[in-house]
């Protein structure tokens, strides 16, 4: 009973932070909506699938940082500092951390929580086995313990690693802690991108 308590404190203040933050954001995404546009051709969020709790489907949201298709001509390749498809724009926006909020709209929504595992790409899901699956017991969140630990920097089996130790230690007050830290890391742009030598860029 404790637990569901918790919780539901943990979702309450989910909604409230997250109406609060769009409410705040939203003039703020409108000018950024315009600098995008006049950027380069495209809509202004990029929209993709991810897997949810329980592997749930859902539409996770963020500011367009690349040109247009861009994820198909990656492919599942991680992306370098230098990568050709990030916009002008896309560079600001991913090194203030600002390309990622609206996902509030998606923890607003139930779809996400402020803090928990990053959502998963759908192929990736189809490549866990069942200690990696654990990842998907709890809502993804806009931040976490694998982002404040190393973010892209790590390989994807460290996250998952990171990812399920959380789930198994969690609490509010790690919540709390990890919400700080995540200031601090985006203010340093600690681990943002992967290192050139782990990834060729195909251009097409």
């Amino acid at each position: 009973m404790k637990n569901k308590k918790i919780f539901f404190l943990k979702r309450i203040i989910d909604v409230v932070v997250s109406g609060i933050g769009l409410i705040v954001l939203l003039p703020i995404f409108g000018i950024i909506g315009i600098f995008i546009k006049l950027d380069s051709k495209g809509p202004v969020f990029f929209v993709q699938e991810r897997a949810g709790k329980d592997g749930k489907i859902f539409k996770a949201y963020k500011l367009r940082t690349m040109v247009q298709r861009a994820d198909r001509l990656i492919g599942n390749n991680p992306i370098v500092e230098k990568n050709p498809y990030i916009t002008r724009i896309g560079k600001v926006l991913r090194r203030i951390g600002i390309d990622e909020l609206p996902q509030l709209i998606n923890v607003f929504k139930g779809d996400m929580s402020l803090v928990g595992p990053r959502p998963t790409i759908l192929y990736q899901v189809k490549e866990y086995n069942d200690f990696q699956r654990k990842r998907l017991s709890v809502k993804p969140g806009i931040t976490g313990w694998a982002l404040i630990n190393g973010r892209n920097k790590l390989s994807w089996p460290e996250k998952i690693k990171l990812d399920i130790w959380y789930i198994e230690h969690w609490s509010f007050w790690l919540d709390i802690k990890i919400l700080l830290k995540t200031i601090s890391v985006i203010i340093a742009g600690e681990g943002l991108y992967v290192e050139p030598k782990d990834v060729n860029i195909v251009k097409k």
